[in-house]
Formats: structure tokens, C-alpha cells, sequence
């Protein structure tokens, strides 16, 4: 992950994102580059616009947290039923212990 923040960063910086200063920052930032990795990261990202990626990036979970918001409310009904049926019966905790011990 270093490499691709390494990339990023020289994005956000408006440098270009070449062998040499994605080494650069990878060895400010402590982090012994392996050449082969940086290289191929740089190929990779030559036909890619990191902006456009990021903002993809961005978006999509945004778009996914209203789905998982309302798949969640659909179970809550069911739990609230469940707890009362356990709250009529005071035995019926029990029972889910004793299966426990067969």
C-alpha cells in the first residue's frame, strides 16, 4: 500500500509520478523500495487518471451505506420480537444454556 500512497501523494502534489519520485518518497517515508514494485507501479498507472480512481473510490462506498442501511432495519422488527418473547418467559434464557452442555 505504501507504493500507491506514494503515488497518490505525488498526485495530490501535482508532481509526476515516475520511478525516481515514487523511490523519493517511499525513502523519506522510511520505506525500503523495491525497484520491480515501483516500476510496475508506474506502468500500471501510466493509462490511468488517479483522480478520476479516486473520486470512484470515494463514491462508491457512499452509494453502498444507504443499501446496508436499509438491509439492516428490515432484521430489527424480528430481534425486538424475539427479546419480548424472552422477556414473557423467564425460563426461556435457560433452555439456550442447557443446550450448550447437551
Amino acid at each position: 500500500m505504501e507504493y500507491v500512497y506514494a503515488a497518490m501523494m505525488l498526485h495530490s502534489a501535482e508532481k509526476e509520478i515516475d520511478e525516481k519520485a515514487v523511490g523519493a518518497v517511499l525513502k523519506a517515508a522510511g520505506v525500503k523500495a523495491d525497484d520491480a514494485r515501483v516500476k510496475a507501479l508506474v506502468a500500471s498507472l501510466a493509462s490511468v487518471d488517479i483522480g478520476e480512481a479516486m473520486s470512484q473510490a470515494i463514491a462508491a462506498p457512499a452509494a453502498a451505506a444507504p443499501a446496508a442501511a436499509a438491509g439492516g432495519s428490515s432484521d430489527a422488527p424480528a430481534a425486538e420480537a424475539d427479546a419480548e418473547e424472552e422477556a414473557d418467559d423467564p425460563e426461556a434464557g435457560f433452555e439456550g444454556l442447557g443446550s450448550l452442555f447437551g
